[in-house]
């Protein structure tokens, strides 16, 4: 994957957080109660879609070594960890700003989002 493939997908990554922020703020009990509605289910697919394979998205930008492998296998179970949440929230029938908030707050987004920005810092992205 190319170093531009790869800051596509932080940016997803990085988008859909701060958009979740903003939502989680709107107070709505259903996505159909605002514009946003359609547009927070859209955010957590792309964000899902983003997490597949990132840990394999990383690899060629990164040196070889045990002390890689390891980072990336954290990497990997973040943002395993995450896909299944933000998989989880996208299938409920109703999204609310409540819901969104406690998937922000979710220990495994928040090291996702750490691994992304140290990672994505050490090889320039």
């Amino acid at each position: 994957m190319s170093r531009e493939d790869l800051k596509a997908r932080i940016d997803v990554i990085e988008e859909g957080y701060e958009f979740f922020l903003a939502y989680a703020a709107q107070g709505l009990t259903d996505d159909g109660d605002s514009k946003a509605g359609p547009q927070v289910r859209e955010y957590l697919g792309r964000y899902g879609a983003a997490l597949d394979g990132l840990d394999e998205a990383f690899r060629p930008h990164l040196p070889a070594g045990d002390t890689a492998e390891a980072a990336l296998a954290v990497l990997k179970r973040d943002a395993e960890a995450s896909r299944a949440l933000v998989g989880l929230v996208a299938g409920q029938a109703r999204v609310s700003s409540q819901l969104i908030d406690n998937l922000n707050a979710s220990i495994h987004l928040r090291a996702l989002l750490t691994d992304v920005f140290v990672l994505g810092e050490m090889v320039g992205v």
